[in-house]
């Protein structure tokens, strides 16, 4: 599996060593959450980096899907927390112009630090890891090695498709710290099993990390062996019949925002053509 960097049409975020890029074929790009000591929690910095790089894939021309999955024995175990108790502390110095909050917060890290103190405090639109209210037309497809928790957790539920290890774990247990699942999920505890029997999990690998991201990887490709054009619009199709209670308006919607946009290109010409000649299409990058 390569993956070496690629030249591109728009250049790639700048990232911390916490968010890793790589490109498994030519129109993927596999983002690795990299903080395996405290089982890849996110913090505020690391939500807008991550959004960025959502961003960057949706409108990149040669990158079709996405894959996210973590580093170590967990996926993501949710929410930075010391991060967020040392928000709390600054919020607090400021209130009574305490010098330092040293005394009353003696993990203060770097990245904590630059967490509470940074001008992004507040969590990006498209949600916990710029995934949990992404509404991006690209697919994203989660990788879920092992532990799943929390803002973890939703992130998965809002991804197309979520390959799982088979001991992996999901749950949302932000009540017992003394927070919320605000990130748009369901309360839940549960294996992948029953995960794959609720519908959150497409499927489930009986093996570990690296073949958890071969697997995704493999599904991932399948993705972008269709016309990407076509896979723009009916993701696009599936999020409407989200937002809209009515079949004729969400038809409607489809049709005027999705259909009349990719009703003549290149690739609906190029996949009629080599459906008449009984011959494997060959797409290019999508216009849409």
């Amino acid at each position: 599996m390569s993956t070496r960097r690629r030249s591109f049409t728009i250049p790639t975020p700048t990232l911390s060593p916490y968010t890793l890029l790589s490109f498994p074929t030519s129109h993927i790009v596999l983002v690795t959450l990299n903080r395996p000591d405290v089982l890849n929690c996110i913090d505020n910095a690391q939500h807008h980096e991550l959004a960025a790089v959502w961003q960057w894939m949706d409108e990149e021309p040669r990158i079709r899907c996405g894959i996210i999955t973590g580093k170590g024995r967990a996926f993501c175990a949710g929410a930075d927390l010391k991060g967020l108790l040392l928000g709390c502390f600054i919020e607090l110095r400021r209130e009574r112009a305490m010098s330092d909050v040293a005394d009353l917060c003696p993990w203060k890290t770097e990245w904590n630090i630059r967490n509470a103190t940074g001008e992004k405090r507040s969590m990006p639109p498209s949600g916990f890891g710029g995934l949990s209210r992404r509404s991006g037309k690209k697919p994203v497809v989660a990788a879920v090695n092992g532990l799943c928790l929390g803002g973890g957790m939703e992130m998965v539920i809002n991804c197309d498709l979520v390959v799982a290890a088979k001991g992996a774990f999901f749950g949302l247990p932000e009540v017992q710290v003394g927070v919320l699942a605000l990130a748009g999920a369901l309360p839940r505890l549960a294996g992948a099993e029953e995960m794959r029997e609720w519908g959150i999990v497409n499927t489930i690998v009986d093996d570990d990390r690296e073949g958890v991201v071969k697997q995704t990887v493999h599904v991932t490709e399948r993705i972008c062996g269709n016309s990407p054009d076509s896979v723009i619009v009916s993701k696009m199709g599936v999020d409407i019949g989200w937002q809209c209670s009515d079949v004729e308006e969400a038809t409607e919607r489809i049709v005027s925002e999705g259909w009349r946009e990719m009703e003549g290109r290149e690739n609906m010409r190029e996949g009629l053509k080599a459906f008449v000649e009984r011959r494997k299409a060959r797409w290019i990058d999508s216009k849409l």
